[in-house]
Formats: C-alpha cells, structure tokens, sequence
C-alpha cells in the first residue's frame, strides 16, 4: 500500500522466525486478543475487507473463551488510528516482518497509546503473541516495544505534530475535507475516529417512538428520542437485550439513515423502488411508514437475502430482484416509479468509524470513480421514474465530488430535473457527529 507515514511492504523473504514450534496461547489472555487483531490489521493492509476477515476468522478459532469484543475493540481502534503505528514502526524495523507480527506491533502500539498505565503487560502479552506466531523473532517484538517505550512522549509528540497522524486519515482525505467544509473539518475527522453511536428505528405499524422509548426504559436501557424519531441509545447493547426486537418492534439503524424514508416521503398505493437496497434498512423503513408496492434491487445475491430476512422479522414484504439498477433490461418491466430512492454506491467515508479499514483501503483516485458510476446509475435510474415523481438522491459520504457537485452535473444533463427543498432546504447535509453518521440527500422531480 502508499501514501501511509512510515510503511514498508513486506517482501516475499521476509524473517520468519525459522522452524520452531508456536507456543500456544490462552484462548482468554491478551495475547490472544494482540494476535487475532494483529492479523485482521495485516490482511485490511494488505488490501482485504475487515468485515469479511472479521468473520472468518471466527469460523476459523472457534475456542469458547475467546474474547472478541476485545479482539474487535484492538483491531478497529488500531485502524482508526490511521498511520500512527506505522510511522513509529518505520524508525526502528529495519528489516521487514512478517505481515502478522507487523499487526501485532500496530496493534500493541495503539494499546500503549490507549492505556500506557498498563505497559509492562501490553509488551509481555505481545511478545507472547509474536512468540505463537513467529517463535523467533519475538526478541525482535520485545526489543522494538521496549525502544518504543523509551522513548514513548517524544514519539507521541512528533505524531501529534503531523496532520496526518494527529488527525488519523489520510493526508489527501483531510485536503478534501477542508476544501468543502472550511469552518467543520476538523469536527468532522473527529467525529471519524469515535465509536459509533447505536440507534434504533420503531416500527411505526407498532409503535410510536415515545411509547417505544418507554420500552426501553422499562427494560433499562437509557436513550434519547432525536428529532427525526430515531432513538439514539446511551450505550450500545446486544439485540438480544432489545424488548421485542426478535418480534420485529425495532430495528437498528443509524439516526442519519433515518431520515430517508421521512424525506423521500411515501404514500399509500403508490410504486416505489429502492435502488441497491441491502441491508434493507431504508426498505423496511418505507414500508413501515405506508402500504406501498415497492421493488428492492440488490446486485449481490448474499446480501439481497438479508433484505428478505430483515424484512420476515418485521412482518413486511416486497418484490426483491437481485439486479444491477443501471441494466434496465434485465429487471424494469416499463411501468414508471412514483418515487425513488438511489441510495448509491459510494466511499462511505461519512460511516468511516464504523468501518475503519476505509481508511487504509481508499485512495484519492477512488473518489471519482465512486462518481462516475453514481452518474451512471442515476441516469439510468431517472428513466424509470414518472413525470411528477421523485427521487431522493442519498450517499454515506462526505466528499463534495459525489454529493452537492454530483447533483448539480446531473442537473445540467437533465433538464426535466427540478430541485425539491427538503424541510426548507436545497439539500440535507448530515455530517458525522455524536447521535449519527454522515449522509447526504437531495431531492429531484421529473417534470411533467
């Protein structure tokens, strides 16, 4: 990978540490959790889906005392910790590591960072960690972290002095951002490198939001009821502690996301589709807000399955075509949608914390191929709609190239688009904060 502070890619022959045997590791120790972590950090640097690494390596140990609300605690916080770990390393490998063990040191320096009152354990479980993966060179691991640790506040000072590192993203991300959003940038980034908040969404064929915030008050969960009727939890918990979630009276979705059914504004008897659809969130909550007859396209086969598991928990329906929206052949039967919503591919990088391999896996060059296909989809998905229709136009990012300035090419191509406000405004910008993520939406009608 390019473009990170201090990174070196491992060759081919890199030390491995020879032949020895691993010594094994507690399935419920720190050094297991350093290990685990460490490779999930190798495989997102060497260009792999966290989400998909996350989940097969579960199916992989399958030990009952693994802690993996820790291991997924390690990995994500050494993510968004863009580059820190990274720079630092580079001032002491001289020789590279195998990809694992260079996790392990990432990992273990964001746990110093974290936690520095606990740094003679962090060094001996990770050492122990290098020790089950690679036996001959945990001499190696310990002497870095030892080095590390020497010279720990002059290091953290000199990261802290670079935008980079102290920001934790990308240099050419923290460019756009400032360009766009010169009085909110750095909030922004900020926000990027906190834990998601978690929020859920009632089911209004059920309940109201005031008595579903009462539900949970009963069972003891703490939240707050958000303008837009999402109920934004004070602390995140397992679904299974949700009162009636397995009965389909709540769901989880982001605060942000939340207001695109709102927005889009459905209607009972009227055709709606909703465009590249999974996890059927924004689906369920269109057809919990009136009794439509709405069409989800999904073009992966596995995810377009979720939608049809979401929406059996919730008691709804819809017609589910697994299809790629811009292949109007293949799935459109001619007759036009009242609405639209073109939730559309994009760099998600307004959901970043909860995906932080984002971080490591765009790149500049990314951003504008995001918008060239959002235009194509677009284009396409504006024949299907009926004159008077609309369509809200919604991506998770944050970048002006597949937001305000993709809108406004679209309107110079389209003569028969017409800009909607949206609660008295031109376009809705939501940008990542405390009780939601990041989204943009702008609302389009046909002409007649």
């Amino acid at each position: 990978m390019t473009d990170r502070p201090g990174h070196r890619r491992a060759p081919a022959r890199a030390r491995d540490g020879g032949h020895r045997r691993p010594a094994p590791l507690a399935p419920d120790s720190l050094a297991m959790s350093l290990s685990l972590a460490g490779q999930l950090v190798a495989a997102v640097v060497e260009g792999k889906a966290l989400t998909e690494q996350l989940a097969h390596s579960r199916r992989r140990h399958t030990a009952p005392d693994i802690n993996w609300g820790a291991v997924q605690d390690l990995t994500y916080g050494t993510l968004r910790d863009y580059g820190r770990g990274d720079a630092v390393l580079g001032q002491f490998l001289q020789k590279p590591l195998p990809a694992a063990l260079h996790g392990v040191l990432l990992v273990a320096f964001h746990r110093l960072e974290q936690r520095h009152d606990q740094a003679h354990t962090i060094v001996d479980q990770a050492v122990s960690a290098a020790a089950s993966l690679a036996p001959g060179l945990k001499g190696v691991v310990n002497g870095v972290l030892r080095n590390i640790l020497r010279r720990f506040d002059a290091l953290v000072t000199r990261l802290d002095a670079t935008p980079e590192t102290r920001l934790r993203h990308p240099d050419w991300w923290i460019r756009r951002l400032r360009a766009s959003y010169p009085d909110d940038w750095e909030a922004i980034l900020a926000a990027g490198n906190q834990h998601p908040p978690m929020a859920l969404r009632v089911n209004r064929r059920r309940l109201t939001p005031e008595a579903g915030l009462a539900r949970l008050a009963e069972a003891g969960i703490a939240a707050r009821l958000l303008d837009n009727g999402a109920l934004c939890l004070e602390r995140a918990c397992p679904v299974d502690q949700i009162p009636g979630f397995f009965t389909g009276d709540f769901s989880v979705q982001d605060a942000g996301a939340q207001w695109a059914a709102r927005w889009l504004a459905p209607r009972d008897g009227e055709r709606i589709l909703d465009a590249c659809a999974a996890p059927g969130g924004k689906t369920a909550h269109l057809l919990e807000l009136a009794d439509v007859d709405l069409t989800a396209l999904e073009l992966d086969p596995a995810r377009a399955t979720r939608i049809e598991e979401n929406l059996e928990r919730l008691g709804l329906s819809a017609r589910i075509e697994v299809a790629d929206c811009a292949d109007l052949e293949r799935w459109w039967d001619g007759r036009p949608f009242d609405r639209i919503l073109a939730d559309v591919p994009c760099s998600a990088s307004g959901v970043v914390r909860r995906h932080p391999d984002i971080k490591w896996l765009r790149r500049n060059t990314d951003i504008p191929r995001f918008a060239a296909q959002q235009a194509s989809l677009l284009d396409a998905l504006w024949r299907t709609l009926a004159p008077g229709g609309t369509m809200l136009y919604v991506t998770c990012s944050v970048f002006d190239e597949e937001n305000r300035s993709q809108i406004a090419r679209f309107c110079a191509r389209h003569a028969d688009a017409i800009r909607m406000a949206i609660d008295n405004q031109i376009e809705r910008i939501v940008l990542p904060g405390a009780d939601h993520d990041g989204f943009y939406y702008a609302l389009l009608q046909k002409h007649r």
